[in-house]
C-alpha cells in the first residue's frame, strides 16, 4: 500500500462553466492537506487535470515526492490518459497532460493512478463543489 494517498476532483457547471478543484492528501489516517479553489471558466476535464496538477505540486511542496504515492480520481478518462490507455483528443488538455507528464518524469518515482467511484471521492468532490459555488 502507498504511503501517501491523494484524492482529487475537478468539476465545471454547464461545461464549460464555473470550475473548481478539490484535493485531499493523506498519510495513513492523517490528513496532511486539502485544497479547494475556483479556477475560472473551464471544462470539467480541464478542472480534473488541474486538480491533479495541484495535488502533485502540493505533495512535492510537502517534501513527499520520494514516497510511494497513489492518486485516486473519479475521472476514468483522466486516469486512463495518464496511464496511457486512452489518447488525448481534446486539444485543450494537452498542456495540462504535459504538465503532469513532466512532473512525473522529473519528480515522482513511485506513483500510481487509480480510478475510484464518485461515492469514494466525496471529500474532494465537496471541496470542488464549494469552489464552484463560491467562485467569482
Amino acid at each position: 500500500m502507498s504511503d501517501i494517498i491523494a484524492y482529487t476532483d475537478g468539476g465545471s457547471r454547464h461545461n464549460p462553466g464555473k470550475a473548481g478543484i478539490g484535493v485531499v492528501i493523506y498519510e495513513g489516517e492523517k490528513k496532511l492537506a486539502e485544497l479547494s479553489e475556483y479556477v475560472g471558466v473551464q471544462t470539467n476535464n480541464w478542472a480534473e487535470y488541474e486538480a491533479l496538477i495541484r495535488a502533485l505540486k502540493k505533495i512535492k511542496q510537502l517534501g513527499l515526492k520520494n514516497r510511494s504515492v497513489e492518486v485516486r480520481m473519479d475521472s476514468e478518462l483522466i486516469v486512463k490518459q495518464i496511464n496511457k490507455e486512452y489518447q488525448i483528443k481534446e486539444e485543450t488538455l494537452w498542456e495540462q497532460y504535459m504538465s503532469v507528464h513532466n512532473m512525473l518524469v522529473k519528480d515522482f518515482k513511485d506513483i500510481t493512478f487509480v480510478h475510484i467511484p464518485r461515492e469514494k471521492n466525496k471529500e474532494a468532490d465537496a471541496l470542488a463543489n464549494d469552489a464552484m459555488d463560491n467562485g467569482e
